[in-house]
């Protein structure tokens, strides 16, 4: 019993010295980030999301709120940063370029910590012969198949084979072949195209 008790005391001694060794930045980023979302690379900040910024070994300069209407976020030292319409990693590199003015070589993590705007500022949507045609808040991850589903899957009337995304892209329109036959009947996905906010999958009807 003495054997076992001393074991738990060494044990609990070797937990608080490493805990005593991690600077209190580094133990506030690693809080952080096992809380937040850093989410998928393609996500676009908007408005009223949830925004954590730390700036290592300098904890002064972090701070966490959300995107205003203008989608703006004030900084210390730097004041306000256009957030909305940037990707996080984008945004860090803006706010480390600004920041360098002031300090050196600053390390700058930008973190999600919560989806405010995902319900009405990055949507799918997925219309034609569908069982229930849907507009829905994009996920990351999310492809052509688990649209399809959502909406309940295809009718006895659709082509599946002839579905097409209709993706925005530099103020253009881009239309990507989808063989949704081959998906749901062969399990091929080669043409299970990953989905991205403002996307519109379409199935036609079949020719009769």
């Amino acid at each position: 019993m003495p054997l076992v008790r001393l074991a738990i005391m060494v044990l609990w001694v070797g937990i608080l010295a490493g805990c005593a060794s991690t600077p209190q930045s580094d133990v506030k980023e690693t809080r952080a980030e096992s809380m937040g979302y850093v989410g998928s690379a393609d996500y676009l900040i908007g408005v009223d999301d949830q925004l954590q910024i730390l700036v290592w070994r300098n904890p002064d300069l972090g701070v966490s709120a959300p995107v205003r209407p203008d989608g703006n976020i004030s900084v210390p030292l730097i004041g306000d940063v256009q957030a909305g319409g940037r990707r996080p990693s984008d945004l860090a590199n803006v706010i480390k370029g600004r920041l360098a003015e002031y300090i050196r070589d600053p390390n700058v993590t930008v973190i999600v910590t919560q989806l405010r705007s995902h319900e009405y500022l990055t949507r799918v949507r997925i219309t034609g012969a569908v069982t229930n045609p849907l507009s829905i808040p994009h996920r990351p991850g999310m492809t052509v198949l688990d649209l399809v589903l959502e909406a309940g899957g295809v009718t006895e009337f659709a082509a599946p084979a002839r579905t097409r995304v209709y993706r925005r892209k530099a103020g253009k329109t881009e239309v990507l072949p989808v063989d949704l036959d081959k998906i749901l009947t062969q399990g091929a996905l080669d043409t299970n195209i990953l989905l991205k906010p403002g996307d519109v999958v379409t199935v036609p009807e079949r020719f009769f």
